[in-house]
């Protein structure tokens, strides 16, 4: 059974000092399912990504859902954790229940709470093998490490990385929705200084996305549902990839995950890389975004740098990335990321998209990637003619 995207909601991502993740919910619940054009009592199931981690002290909150939404009590909630894929899980579990019939209209809501946290570094840093990497004091670390593995094989693309930032500090100053809405030289994100500090290894602030507040939801619905509703965006395909947790038994000068996730994803939809117009991907770290160009196939292995030195990725360019901002620029509440991507990708197919909109755009591929290249989901949305 086909699906679709019929509705969605947005808070900005910032340090929203006030709220939690039960108010934060209670921002996007309603007014998605008031955008779709449903009431919550013709929602069948409702997924809710929220990854925790020890951010929050109320660790059992899939019913957090119903708070405000009181036609959602006695509603099945299951909330999803996949790391920072948890977003792109719970949008999958949701495309997915509609595909197997079992569902005519998903929720599909993603919320985290991270600012107050003074440890957040140690406790992001539990996403990767403790049993290993436990010397890694956050998941900075984690990044810097892959980062020396790329550049001892490939080559030092310092370059490459201050212009991936730069790009996308860019495309957020579009975006009023991101949290870093700064716009940044290619010279400040290249060099060190006080404002730009190295933070671990070859990564610079500039390189890094930040810690975030934030929340998001849409609607998933079959085809037969929503008939009526002439606003809505496909789900052309999807697929999800999951790797050995432990990077000592992969290679890390390459992601092999995400690779097969995107070759799963164009199997499923019958497409290639040359149809996708854009692409919203898990710039988490600006090394992260490098690779993932080479992963998709955009470039050869080592040959990432080519792709943003070119301009291939900027707005203008053959294949744009993260014309929201990215993760970079946008922020990163872990589990309201992978419903953001999946929100600026059909705004694009929607002409919703204002600033950041790419003309004529027909067809939106997201990647969103849980810990080191452990938990990989792709999907593309398409356009409905």
């Amino acid at each position: 059974m086909s699906t679709c995207i019929t509705g969605f909601a947005h808070t900005a991502f910032s340090r929203w000092e006030n709220e939690d993740v039960e108010s934060l919910l209670g921002m996007v619940i309603n007014p998605a399912l008031e955008d779709a054009g449903v009431e919550a009592s013709d929602v069948d199931a409702v997924y809710l990504s929220h990854f925790n981690g020890g951010f929050s002290d109320q660790a059992f909150t899939s019913s957090l859902v119903m708070q405000n939404s009181p036609g959602l009590r006695f509603k099945p909630v299951t909330r999803v954790e996949n790391a920072c894929a948890s977003g792109s899980a719970a949008v999958h579990a949701a495309v997915r229940a509609v595909e197997s019939g079992k569902a005519r209209c998903v929720l599909v809501a993603g919320v985290e709470k991270m600012t107050h946290a003074k440890n957040a570094g140690e406790l992001l840093a539990r996403a990767c093998y403790l049993k290993e990497e436990s010397r890694f004091g956050s998941f900075v670390d984690v990044f810097a490490q892959i980062t020396i593995k790329y550049f001892e094989t490939w080559g030092d693309h310092s370059e490459a990385l201050a212009l991936i930032a730069q790009k996308n500090h860019e495309n957020g100053m579009k975006n009023p929705l991101a949290q870093l809405r700064k716009p940044f030289t290619t010279d400040f994100c290249r060099t060190v200084s006080d404002k730009n500090p190295v933070i671990s290894g070859e990564l610079k602030l500039s390189d890094c996305s930040p810690v975030s507040d934030g929340a998001a939801a849409l609607v998933v619905c079959s085809d037969d549902f929503a008939t009526s509703r002439q606003r809505k965006v496909r789900t052309a395909g999807i697929s999800q990839v999951n790797d050995y947790l432990p990077m000592s038994k992969r290679d890390m000068s390459r992601l092999e995950g995400c690779a097969l996730a995107w070759q799963q994803v164009f199997a499923a939809s019958g497409l290639s890389l040359d149809d996708l117009d854009l692409v919203e991907t898990h710039d988490c770290f600006t090394t992260a975004e490098l690779m993932q160009y080479e992963a998709m196939g955009l470039t050869d292995y080592g040959q990432g740098a080519t792709a943003i030195k070119q301009g291939w990725t900027r707005h203008d360019g053959k294949l744009p990335m993260n014309l929201s901002g990215g993760l970079k620029s946008k922020g990163h509440p872990i589990g309201a990321t992978g419903v953001s991507m999946h929100i600026m990708a059909a705004r694009q197919l929607l002409d919703e998209a204002d600033d950041m909109q790419k003309a004529n755009a027909r067809n939106a591929g997201i990647f969103n990637m849980g810990g080191s290249g452990v938990a990989n989901y792709c999907s593309i949305l398409q356009r409905m003619e």
